[in-house]
């Protein structure tokens, strides 16, 4: 799915969403840096009912840590350990979707790795941002690819580190240095 398609399917939806992973860095970019193999769709934990109501009719399933997959009914709330759910339009479709769920406190967004690091959910949106296809912030995107950075991940930080802007950069340098002082990310922010 791109994020393209995704602004038809979760359009019309009256809770916040967000174009997440690879393809928000992408989108800042402006141009497709590398092969995605799903969309990641960032949403709050306190709208996931409203989500799972807007996926009526496809098949989801929530990822059950340390990585089981169930079905994920019409109706259920997920236990505050489920982050990842898998979506699909039927059960023969390759999974296109999936949704990242993070948690709130009042108006605040959290970082569910340490909720200590914070900040206004109206400030989760990035300017890549379009009507009808809003993107995660880069600097919140990259501090969720930094705990275990894969190559993609890396590969995401040297696409977009030059654009970030001093706000972005010196958040994400804040929020890294509280949570992985040594991290290798730091000296090039």
């Amino acid at each position: 799915m791109s994020p393209d398609e995704a602004a038809v399917v979760f359009g019309d939806l009256a809770a916040p969403w967000w174009v997440a992973g690879g393809w928000a860095i992408d989108l800042l970019v402006g141009r497709q840096t590398r092969v995605h193999d799903d969309l990641d769709i960032l949403i709050l934990r306190r709208d996931q009912d409203q989500v799972r109501q807007q996926l009526e009719g496809w098949d989801v399933w929530a990822a059950d840590p340390p990585g089981t997959l169930r079905p994920w009914p019409t109706g259920e709330i997920l236990p505050g350990h489920v982050h990842d759910v898998w979506c699909r339009r039927h059960p023969d479709a390759p999974w296109t979707v999936q949704l990242m769920i993070d948690d709130t406190d009042g108006d605040d967004w959290r970082y569910r790795r340490d909720p200590t690091i914070r900040r206004p959910i109206r400030s989760l949106a990035g300017r890549a941002s379009t009507p009808g296809r809003p993107v995660l912030a880069p600097d919140v995107q990259l501090l969720a690819k930094s705990k275990a950075a894969r190559p993609k991940d890396e590969a995401d930080f040297d696409a977009v580190r030059a654009l970030l802007s001093p706000e972005e950069r010196s958040w994400l340098r804040a929020s890294l240095e509280h949570t992985a002082a040594d991290h290798p990310w730091i000296p090039q922010l």
